[in-house]
């Protein structure tokens, strides 16, 4: 059950207007007043055709006209207005049912305590199956305003209680770190316009695809303009970035004006200070050009920063700043990914945005290596080849499940729930991205005799999960990446070792597949041959005691020379 407190009003005739009117979108049946403050004698134009919409807002707003008239100051903002809806799959309600979830909703509030004889005006006018309307005026019979701040918290932790006592769906506790709903003059307006995202959402996510391709705030103003969105930065007198707010390319107001959000409105973690943490703490970046020649693609090293992201959640700051860094990761990925991928690892960024934010303040010079690795993929990755696309890809899998574990153990329900979603779609896209790999491998599989030996490193290095190994479709696949890695030095019992400790097995519907990607990685280049650097080890040993007996010799004879010299000198 959703209760969606809105901005304050003026116009209580106007909003009853709406309330008993056809609808502008939903189509309003039968509209009637279901609860209200005092119901005897209150005028009801749903029940009463006598009744009419004026007669009742000047009832509700008796003793806001009795205020402003003893006042100098009038009230204007009087009217409050809550919305309560019930999820799609819950059971119908009745009158009575909608009438005692209605002044749960308003006993919670702060508009009619329980007991309260001085409380505000109040109705609540159904006019649909599935949800009501509650509309109520915050001036007291005694002229005083009531208290509803932080009435949004207290009303969702009523509505949590009433989906228990009646048997409705339960949703989440909110803990005030998501986004804000759309409102529906926001999506009526997209849908007007023919635009798939509210400004708001389109907004948000083009802010989080920025981030991995700036290194402060100014370059990140930037970018946002390069990238066609309406910019309006506020500075101090020095000129230093203060705060930023955006617009959506023709989202304009009645008046024809640009219509802009602050981005801390858009999400919790977008303003600019929290962006500014992001962006310029850890150590100085190095210019991604200057990274072209390493050994490994940026895809590589992205799998090599996700390594340790298990182990780097045991401090409460640090876990968090990985997590926030693991979303620019995906972020960064989805964008570069090839197009049959990219609309599966967007919608798993776009959900795990969620889990990007909680109440825990990130340490976010902790994950440097993390962002560093999304940066390296936006600036220098160019096509992957299928295995290091797909081990980074399973790599994600991985890092998002354990980031909703630590979620969960924090009691976090929202970034748990978000978590789980991005790895539903990660799997997707891990499998998608692993099958022209599998396919290529199973066209050359190992002998069957060679077969049964790497099986049996199979049982010497993870005896738990051998069977599952064995029995997966993708196991002649995996057969014949370890035959590949033997064939380049490496042992095959190490090899298995190393990548299920590098993520647990048992959750893993497909633990094959799993080993396949992150042997690929981990076995990529040749393994050091021990006899070849032991010769070379006594090469460069042997050349050291030659150069220095050189170096001591020469050192000799001219010390003899300069005896010799100073002697003929003093003869």
């Amino acid at each position: 059950m959703i209760a969606a407190i809105k901005q304050a009003g003026s116009n209580t005739r106007g909003l009853l207007a709406y309330l008993y009117g056809p609808g502008r979108h939903d189509e309003h049946l039968d509209p009637h007043i279901v609860a209200g403050f005092a119901l005897l004698g209150m005028p009801d134009p749903g029940r009463d055709e006598n009744a009419t919409l004026t007669e009742l807002a000047r009832h509700l707003d008796e003793p806001v006209r009795l205020r402003n008239s003893e006042f100098g100051k009038k009230v204007t903002d009087h009217v409050w207005h809550c919305p309560v809806r019930a999820a799609p799959e819950d059971r119908r309600l009745s009158d009575a049912e909608w009438g005692e979830i209605a002044q749960r909703i308003v006993e919670a509030a702060g508009i009619a305590p329980a007991g309260d004889d001085l409380a505000c005006r109040w109705i609540a006018v159904r006019h649909a199956d599935d949800h009501i309307h509650i509309l109520a005026t915050t001036v007291r019979e005694d002229g005083r305003r009531p208290k509803l701040h932080d009435s949004g918290i207290r009303v969702g932790d009523a509505c949590r209680q009433i989906e228990k006592d009646y048997g409705l769906r339960r949703l989440k506790k909110g803990d005030r770190t998501g986004t804000r709903r759309p409102t529906q003059a926001e999506m009526h307006k997209a849908e007007r316009l023919g635009w798939e995202q509210t400004s708001r959402d389109w907004l948000q996510d083009r802010i989080r695809a920025a981030i991995p391709h700036v290194t402060n705030a100014e370059e990140f103003i930037a970018y946002l303009e390069a990238d066609g969105i309406e910019v309006k930065a506020r500075r101090g007198p020095s000129g230093d970035l203060l705060g930023y707010a955006v617009g959506r390319p023709g989202d304009h107001n009645k008046d024809g004006e640009q219509v802009f959000h602050s981005g801390g409105k858009i999400a919790p973690d977008l303003s600019l200070p929290k962006i500014k943490d992001r962006l310029e703490s850890g150590l100085p970046e190095e210019h991604p050009t200057a990274r072209r020649n390493r050994p490994s693609t940026p895809w590589h090293q992205a799998t090599d920063a996700l390594d340790t992201f298990h182990t780097d959640l045991a401090d409460d700051t640090h876990a968090q700043a990985h997590i926030t860094a693991l979303g620019e990761l995906l972020a960064a990925t989805a964008q570069k990914a090839p197009a049959d991928l990219r609309t599966g690892l967007e919608a798993a960024s776009k959900v795990f945005s969620r889990a990007q934010r909680s109440h825990i303040r990130a340490e976010d010079r902790a994950a440097y290596t993390l962002r560093r690795a999304a940066r390296d993929i936006v600036h220098t990755a160019t096509d992957p080849d299928g295995s290091a696309l797909a081990a980074l890809v399973a790599a994600l899998v991985w890092a998002a499940v354990v980031a909703g574990r630590w979620h969960e153990a924090k009691n976090h329900a929202h970034q748990a729930d978000a978590a789980r979603q991005a790895v539903q779609h990660l799997q997707t896209a891990a499998e998608r991205a692993l099958a022209p790999t599998l396919d290529a491998l199973a066209a050359r599989p190992p002998a069957e005799e060679a077969r049964r030996v790497l099986a049996g490193d199979v049982r010497a290095a993870v005896p738990d999960h051998a069977e599952r190994i064995t029995a997966d479709p993708a196991w002649p696949a995996l057969a014949t990446v370890l035959a590949d890695a033997e064939a380049r030095g490496h042992q095959p019992h190490r090899l298995l070792r190393e990548a299920a400790a590098q993520r647990e097995l048992t959750t893993a519907r497909q633990p094959a597949r799993v080993l396949i990607t992150r042997i690929q990685h981990t076995g990529r280049n040749a393994a050091p041959n021990r006899r070849a650097e032991a010769a070379r080890r006594r090469s460069t040993l042997a050349g050291s005691v030659t150069t220095q007996q050189s170096h001591d010799h020469r050192t000799a004879v001219a010390a003899t020379m300069t005896a010799e010299h100073q002697h003929r000198r003093s003869r």
